[in-house]
């Protein structure tokens, strides 16, 4: 089976074509799980977009939900957004990372893909299928989600395990794949000496009319007019809780929306001790996260701020702007270069700037209506179409350099 590619206009042949790819996706969670973030969001914009086109894609994942629940212990087949998604039995989970005994049975049993996708960093389902890759010659993409330089937790015992046991991963690799400049930065820092390409992720469809069914003020008890600043994302430590805390405490009658799961940082702690504090009383609200991304919610804050001491991108801070909403984003976030001037307000990882930047947004209408139309107009211009060409472009050059050297190596 082929794909038409419109040919150029000099061309005086029929129409070029080319192959369908046979791509398999190996990731440490898969939709409906929805406790991991963007990353699973990602991802399933990418494999929507590649089965639309005609590629057969099937994907090897763990039966994870979230932190929280026990994972399956049967596997299961499904099909998910055009793609066929095996989920392999875990018995055993370590937070995200699931242990997967029959994961060797399940990568024997398909058929042979052109091209893999290493959908992850430092849990058994990637590295075991990046080594399947590398034993059976089979080109693969490595897309660390951010995770390539170790940070937070056990940073020491991280690199000792990058040197030894994940160290494959990505040298193995036909390419790296990142979600920004920021995330590419830390790849070639961290000595990486096979092609970086910043594919980037897309922003959501900029949905048409209001959409939103105004009940968040009822639920929170928020008064109509107090201003909303809102969080979509983990409870974690490293996404700046501590300033969107700073933020209630110094805007008296602003209201703080955090909607997301507890990563088990201690952030909620945070979150719970500042409730305690008079001066924000009444004025902190968590909502549950729920299996798709709260746009309605979106559409009624007056303010989204995205303030992460790093970001490989930040997805939530896109769907904001595809929602109309103004954002405020740390410029330690990889979404922050893909707003170009005046699409949103990009501060320093710090408390005052975060502060004064959304006390700029809610006291300036005028500034609150340009940013809400910059937001859409960048969630225009960076459409997971784009983002798809990019990534199918860069499965044919993984397959193409590795049949290139597998000739020349059966020619020599």
């Amino acid at each position: 089976m082929v794909v038409p590619k419109t040919a150029r206009a000099d061309d005086s042949l029929s129409p070029m074509v080319e192959p369908r790819l046979r791509i398999l996706f190996a990731a440490p969670a898969w939709w409906p799980s929805h406790s991991f973030g963007g990353p699973v969001v990602a991802a399933r914009e990418l494999v929507r977009r590649l089965s639309d086109r005609g590629h057969a894609v099937e994907v090897v994942t763990t039966t994870l939900i979230d932190l929280h629940e026990r994972p399956s212990r049967h596997s299961s087949t499904a099909a998910v957004d055009g793609a066929t998604v095996h989920y392999l039995a875990t018995p055993l989970r370590y937070r995200w990372m699931g242990i997967t005994p029959t994961l060797p049975l399940e990568l024997r049993r398909l058929r042979r893909p052109d091209v893999v996708h290493v959908f992850g960093f430092r849990d058994p389902v990637t590295t075991w299928t990046a080594a399947w890759c590398r034993l059976r010659g089979i080109p693969y993409v490595f897309e660390p989600l951010g995770m390539f330089r170790p940070r937070l937790r056990k940073v020491a015992l991280k690199r000792t395990l990058d040197a030894t046991l994940y160290r494959g991963v990505a040298t193995g690799a036909a390419a790296i794949v990142v979600a920004s400049n920021r995330e590419r930065d830390d790849v070639l820092a961290g000595g990486a000496d096979v092609p970086v390409r910043v594919r980037g992720n897309g922003f959501p469809e900029p949905a048409s009319g209001n959409g939103s069914d105004g009940q968040l003020r009822t639920r929170t008890g928020i008064p109509e007019d107090a201003p909303i600043v809102l969080y979509v994302g983990r409870i974690a430590a490293g996404k700046g809780i501590e300033h969107l805390i700073e933020t209630a405490r110094r805007i008296d009658d602003a209201h703080v929306v955090v909607v997301g799961p507890d990563d088990r940082h201690g952030a909620t702690t945070l979150m719970d001790d500042a409730r305690a504090d008079a001066a924000v009383a009444g004025r902190i609200h968590t909502l549950p996260v729920t299996n798709r991304p709260p746009l309605e919610l979106y559409r009624q804050a007056d303010v989204f701020v995205l303030a992460s001491e790093g970001e490989s991108f930040g997805m939530a801070a896109a769907e904001a702007a595809s929602s109309g909403t103004p954002v405020v984003v740390s410029d330690r976030c990889g979404v922050a270069s893909f707003f170009a001037s005046g699409e949103a307000l990009v501060v320093p990882y710090d408390g005052d700037a975060v502060v004064a930047a959304v006390r700029r947004v809610l006291s300036d209408p005028e500034l609150r209506k340009s940013l809400s139309r910059g937001g859409i107009e960048a969630a225009r211009r960076a459409s997971w179409d784009r983002v798809t060409d990019v990534q199918e472009r860069i499965y044919r050059e993984a397959a193409s350099r590795t049949a290139a050297t597998k000739l020349a190596t059966d020619g020599s």
